[in-house]
């Protein structure tokens, strides 16, 4: 069956669409979960996660780990999550980090601003001016995120299989789209897009490993072999440090042959959390 993501902006009702959905399909409906899975797993202050989650980059760059690491150990946790399958996630950047897996249906959830002011101004009993003034702020907030990881626009459709504006739509309305849409043949879960997710939890979990040592290099898989491309000049001159990594890398199970190469050829499975990351 198919893993749904779902996009929201803050007090868009993307987080109720994503509970009915999941109660509906039976699936299991997944947000903080990762977060704490990957602090559990990677020994790091949950408050951190949480910080980084809401905060700009410029914030998160002032954490000891650092932005690199987040990203890659949640990037991690996430795949790992999703790869039991039935799973709706509305938690961070999903139409990102599950963005190249051929069964993840990805949908946008919107509400127009004055639905919005008025949902923060009933859960949080503020005036209509401090209400408008955080959903700006975070509606920036999480577009910076998005031009920072990957230099698109967390609002840009083409991010998104599906986009749905809760006003004329009920939220019951877009779960019963929603369901009838991962209906379609192109969203099932094959063989194949087990394979690719499969590859991508390798290769997300090599470059948590490798970030510990400030190694941003281009993991790939493919049936066992792992290639660590656009090395650099630290791995290419200390050969003990090769030699280190890839009997790390090796240890994993499932991996059979480490390759350092200049340049990734050819078409593989990968992933690469920090390409647009300056």
């Amino acid at each position: 069956m198919p893993i749904i993501t779902i996009s929201r902006g803050s007090y868009s009702r993307g987080k109720c669409v994503a509970e009915k959905l999941a109660q509906r399909l039976q699936y299991d409906c997944v947000s903080r979960e990762v977060l704490l899975e990957a602090s559990e797993e990677f020994n790091i202050p949950e408050i951190s996660l949480v910080r980084a989650i809401h905060d700009s980059p410029s914030i998160l760059e002032r954490f000891r780990h650092g932005k690199e690491r987040y990203i890659s150990y949640y990037q991690y946790a996430l795949l790992k999550h999703v790869q039991k399958d039935n799973v709706v996630y509305h938690g961070l950047a999903g139409q990102y980090f599950l963005r190249d897996i051929p069964n993840v249906l990805k949908v946008r959830i919107l509400a127009s601003m004055e639905d919005r002011i008025a949902e923060v101004m009933r859960r949080d009993n503020v005036p209509q001016r401090d209400a408008e003034n955080v959903l700006i702020k975070d509606d920036e907030e999480r577009r910076r995120w998005g031009m920072k990881l990957y230099g698109v626009d967390s609002w840009d459709s083409r991010l998104y299989d599906m986009v749905l504006l809760i006003e004329k739509l009920s939220i019951d309305d877009a779960v019963d789209l929603i369901v009838e849409t991962i209906k379609k043949p192109v969203f099932q879960t094959t063989g194949e897009a087990r394979r690719i997710l499969d590859n991508q939890v390798l290769c997300a979990r090599i470059n948590a490993l490798l970030v510990n040592y400030s190694l941003m290099v281009e993991v790939r898989a493919r049936d066992g072999v792992v290639t660590l491309g656009n090395v650099g000049e630290v791995l290419r001159s200390d050969s003990a440090l090769r030699t280190k990594i890839e009997g790390m890398i090796k240890e994993i199970e499932g991996v059979r042959e480490v390759r350092f190469t200049e340049k990734v050829r050819g078409q593989s499975d990968h992933v690469n959390p920090f390409h647009n990351i300056g």
